[in-house]
């Protein structure tokens, strides 16, 4: 008798640390989330500084100026997460596009400006990426721990759910071609 209830205290203790690490995985997640929503609002805070003050001297690139303002206002007043990633893949793009864009304008270089918002645009974008390095981390742990014996009975009993990953969008996935020719003729 004594060795039943020394295991249902084992099984009992088991269950409550089982259940204890995924409510901390889980808030890990949410929190590693809210770190990517830190850069993001900051990325936010810095594009209509940066279209401002480079819109003057872009007066050809007006589409790309207008897609990264509309990417940036879908995002912001996205319902739902799915639609808010999407948006924010768009600014990504949208970004790329403009900063090599703005390679073509020797004035816009040399504006002190212009540079600094593009610096820290860029230093945005670099704090953003390791934030969703961590994001995908904290959910590659929790969903490790609830996809996984034991622990997964506790998760479906009590009604843990796999989180999702923070995925690219497609275009930047695909791997940039370099041309390491001179004018197409192997170089020694």
């Amino acid at each position: 008798m004594i060795a039943v209830l020394i295991v249902l205290g084992l099984i009992a203790l088991y269950a409550m640390f089982g259940y204890n690490s995924l409510v901390r995985m889980r808030n890990e997640v949410e929190n590693a989330w809210r770190q990517i929503d830190v850069q993001l609002k900051r990325r936010h805070d810095l594009i209509p500084n940066l279209v401002e003050a480079v819109k003057g001297y872009m007066q050809f690139e007006r589409d790309t100026l207008t897609q990264v303002v509309e990417a940036r206002g879908r995002a912001i007043a996205a319902p739902d997460q799915a639609s808010r990633l999407a948006a924010e893949n768009q600014i990504t793009g949208g970004l790329g596009r403009l900063l090599a864009v703005m390679e073509n304008y020797p004035q816009l270089k040399a504006d002190q400006n212009v540079m600094q918002l593009q610096e820290q645009l860029t230093t945005t974008e670099n704090q953003l990426s390791f934030a969703r390095q961590a994001y995908n981390d904290a959910v590659l742990a929790l969903n490790t721990r609830i996809e996984t014996f034991p622990t997964n009975v506790i998760a479906n009993n009590f009604g843990f759910k796999a989180a999702e990953y923070f995925k690219v969008a497609p275009e930047e996935q695909a791997v940039p071609k370099v041309d390491l020719s001179l004018g197409g003729a192997p170089h020694a």
